[in-house]
């Protein structure tokens, strides 16, 4: 007879323990509210208007990836 759908689980989690992980809980935004869209263009252009605004990270940036392709070869 199979097991039941709560056994499979817990046996599953069982092993997860076992090989050293835990379980954790991660709330998220609800994208399905209201105003959920709004308020992410709200503050992507709070984020651009700051991006904007600082002449020195655009050569930051460059600089930053520049580090990164030097280490790749």
């Amino acid at each position: 007879m199979s097991s039941s759908v709560r056994e499979r689980v817990r046996k599953h989690r069982e092993a997860l323990r076992r090989a050293g992980m835990r379980p954790v809980q991660i709330w998220v935004p609800d994208t399905r509210q209201p105003g959920f869209r709004d308020e992410c263009r709200r503050q992507s252009a709070i984020v651009a208007e700051a991006d904007r605004a600082d002449a020195g990270l655009m050569d930051f940036l460059d600089a930053a990836f520049a580090d990164l392709d030097d280490r790749a070869e």
